[in-house]
């Protein structure tokens, strides 16, 4: 299954860093299994979720490089985009990642990416992590294993 026929019935998706990254940058093995996604939310038939993780993860290497233009270009998809919300975190969001990290055994970082999609009602986690599937609180899609 590709992912335009996975997310054919989603309404609000969790983006994880590696997708932004994928896109941004033009990936040559991923970026046109992420296009579907960036077209939906282009014509405003999904709509995403973010946290302030995925955007500092996506602004570490532009940081990096010294490459504001890169920068801005992550800021603006994610933090100025009609269908990506920045989901802000609060204590709810800390005690639920508490309880996945615990549950799961998951890093710190990924509890509180799930914990935000969870908290946030998305219908799925877009990542490219596959030891998130075994999280069973929210469907977990993984770019690598789509066709």
């Amino acid at each position: 299954m590709n992912l335009a026929e996975r997310i054919d019935s989603l309404k609000l998706v969790f983006l994880d860093t590696a997708p932004v990254i994928y896109f941004v940058e033009k990936n040559p093995v991923f970026s046109t299994k992420v296009e579907p996604i960036f077209s939906k939310l282009d014509d405003g038939s999904l709509s995403a979720i973010v946290s302030p993780i995925t955007l500092a993860e996506c602004l570490v290497l532009p940081y990096k490089i010294s490459n504001p233009g890169i920068a801005q270009i992550f800021s603006e998809l994610l933090v100025n985009s009609e269908s990506v919300f920045f989901y802000p975190m609060d204590e709810v969001t800390a005690d639920k990642a508490a309880e996945l990290r615990a549950h799961y055994n998951i890093t710190l970082t990924d509890a509180f990416q799930l914990a935000v999609a969870i908290q946030a009602g998305c219908d799925a986690f877009l990542t490219n992590d596959a030891d998130l599937k075994r999280v069973a609180e929210i469907s977990v899609i993984v770019l690598s294993e789509l066709d």
